[in-house]
């Protein structure tokens, strides 16, 4: 048996990577005595991330306590494998770092389904993200292995990555070929991979110990780890994808690209990513340009040009000036080229040999701990797209569902907050009243108009996610005077909004910066943006709500049939047949009560197709 033997703490630890079957009787013997002592650390080295991709292997399975460290070649077959089956399926408790990942492996390639991994699993990402959600770019240690480890085990935790990396390039191969070239014996590779289960194991009670010390409630950690599993299944579920209408629209976005492209060299524009070409362009048209980036160039983002072109965020016509073409071609060029990348080329790229997509739903993305979808990143399209949304379907015989909290920022806000007045709108105004002309006609009178509704909403809004008087007037084409004024009116009607805030703020300052959401959640604040402390606070509830109302529709036995949480609502694949009664069962799912404000949901039924709910006619 090789057996490595690696520094960590002041402690000599092994590595050992067993060769023969009376090798493996020892490992199984340790594995019998560690999971007697407690939870044992667990880890997977395969061939890439893509892990419903052709060709996708499992190299290595990795089991370890704070001292030893076994690293199984599983892709050796027989008895190995057959050993590491047996730990998998009889060791009580695992600790993973990065649970999902490993789950989806293990599930796929080691016939290990989540259902029976994940309720064994205490994952120390998760448990590192509650203590501090922050990425190290934030001021925080992050959720990486190697940045905890040496946070909290051992400063001089080596970086293995690395290593392993630099051994690829003397290979001959990338960082991104190399763990499915790299020999199976390799001393570096295998060293990798116990030191991983190694720190995993001794990160694990720190974790705990700072989960403890800060009061982070047990409940709260549970739930993170149901959460996790909801996502890793719909993960697993994935999508069905329209693959020749894929490849249509991959060359339509090409074409449209170029079209653009092409409009913005008429006006001297040649690179439509260069932002020096596109601010002296349009300086040259007449434009006023007075934003600057931090490193002093004149500023000509998303946010500038879709002004420019007369379009709100929706890309909508705001109907307050004349668009300017350049601008407009410029983010026509660039979206179609992004949209290519980033949707099409990504669905073609990863469609499995099923004919599914497999997004990646990660459950802790943000500091509130906002749920995302990425590779691709759905939650980013537009509320009005129907282009890319027509990509993925529902299964055979199937019709798409959404389910979406009605005004859910403005209910929570109104919740947290303590808004008389909102929250008797909310009480007595029935799933469709409407926040927003309530907000108008409080403050206008009854003879408010949409125009009204429209700038109260943007101050509404601007309330929860933080922006200031000119953000609001770009995104509702107001004027900036009028948008002040709102503000100022908007405070006098709710008067609780900004007490709230000031009470936040006040009690983060005597925690460290730090403000604790309804369900117990840890969110340090920057000290430059206090103010973002509302939007945290709303957002944090509203993403609980979600997860719970995912939890709700799993026990209501809805579970197979969710696809993916975007931002606040439930996508789901339902059979045609029974859609209508599964709608009602999603919105009752999602009805609940924060505070003595009721949160309510709509169901909308579409076609085959989720771009069906958005006006696609499939």
């Amino acid at each position: 048996m090789l057996t490595y033997r690696h520094p960590i703490a002041d402690d000599i630890t092994r590595v050992h990577v067993p060769a023969t079957p009376a090798e493996l009787d020892e490992f199984l013997a340790w594995a019998e005595s560690a999971d007697a002592r407690g939870p044992i650390a667990l880890d997977t080295e395969t061939t890439g991330l893509d892990v419903f991709s052709e060709g996708y292997r499992l190299r290595t399975v990795q089991f370890g306590d704070v001292d030893d460290a076994w690293v199984i070649h599983w892709e050796r077959g027989g008895h190995f494998r057959r050993a590491a089956l047996r730990v998998l399926t009889k060791t009580r408790r695992f600790l993973i770092h990065n649970a999902a990942f490993d789950w989806l492996v293990l599930d796929q390639h080691a016939g290990i389904p989540v259902e029976e991994l994940a309720p064994r699993t205490r994952d120390t990402s998760v448990m590192a993200r509650l203590i501090d959600p922050r990425q190290p770019q934030e001021g925080g240690v992050g959720a990486g292995l190697k940045p905890l480890s040496a946070y909290y085990v051992d400063r001089t935790a080596p970086d293995t990555q690395g290593d392993l990396t630099a051994v690829f390039r003397s290979l001959g191969f990338t960082k991104s070929t190399g763990f499915a070239g790299i020999d199976l014996d390799h001393p570096t590779y295998n060293l990798y991979a116990g030191l991983d289960v190694l720190f995993t194991a001794r990160l694990y009670p720190c974790l705990n110990d700072a989960l403890a010390t800060l009061g982070v409630r047990d409940r709260l950690v549970e739930y993170e780890h149901e959460i996790s599993r909801l996502c890793a299944l719909m993960q697993r579920r994935g999508m069905v994808l329209d693959e020749p209408y894929t490849r249509d629209l991959d060359g339509a976005l090409s074409e449209e690209a170029y079209t653009h492209a092409e409009k913005a060299a008429r006006y001297g524009v040649d690179s439509v990513n260069s932002n020096r070409q596109i601010s002296e362009a349009l300086l040259a048209m007449g434009e006023e340009l007075t934003e600057r980036t931090a490193g002093g160039a004149l500023k000509v983002d998303k946010a500038v040009l879709l002004a420019m072109a007369d379009m709100d965020l929706q890309w909508k016509r705001l109907g307050v000036r004349a668009p300017n073409p350049l601008a407009e071609s410029v983010l026509r060029s660039k979206r179609a080229g992004k949209w290519r990348s980033a949707y099409a080329d990504t669905f073609l790229e990863t469609v499995d040999q099923g004919g599914r997509v497999h997004p990646n739903v990660q459950s802790l993305a943000a500091r509130t701990g906002r749920m995302s979808v990425t590779r691709p990143a759905l939650q980013t399209l537009p509320s009005s797209d129907q282009m890319i949304r027509r990509c993925l379907l529902a299964d055979e015989g199937h019709v798409m569902i959404s389910t979406d909290f009605q005004a859910v920022e403005m209910r929570v806000l109104a919740a947290l907050a303590d808004v008389r007045r909102m929250k008797e709108g909310f009480r007595q105004g029935g799933s469709d009243f409407d926040i927003h002309m309530f907000t108008a006609r409080l403050i206008k009178g009854l003879a408010a108009d949409e125009k009204d509704r429209k700038v109260f909403k943007g101050a509404g809004f601007s309330k929860v996610y933080g922006g200031g008087v000119a953000t609001a007037a770009r995104q509702t084409g107001a004027p900036e005077e009028d948008m002040a004024r709102a503000f100022a009116e908007y405070d006098r009607a709710f008067p609780e909004i900004k007490r709230a805030s000031v009470r936040w703020q006040r009690e983060a300052r005597a925690t460290e910066m730090v403000t604790v959401s309804a369900t117990g959640r840890r969110m340090p604040l920057d000290r430059d943006r206090t103010y973002a402390v509302v939007n945290y606070q709303c957002q944090s509830a509203a993403r609980d709500l979600l997860g719970q109302a995912m939890l709700n529709a799993e026990a209501a036995g809805l579970g197979d049939l969710m696809r993916l949480p975007i931002h606040d609502e439930i996508l789901a694949s339902a059979p045609a047949a029974h859609a209508k009664e599964i709608a009602r069962e999603f919105e009752k799912a999602m009805t609940m009560d924060l505070f003595g404000v009721p949160i309510v949901a709509s169901a909308d039924i579409g076609g085959r197709s989720w771009g069906s709910l958005y006006g696609a006619d499939f």
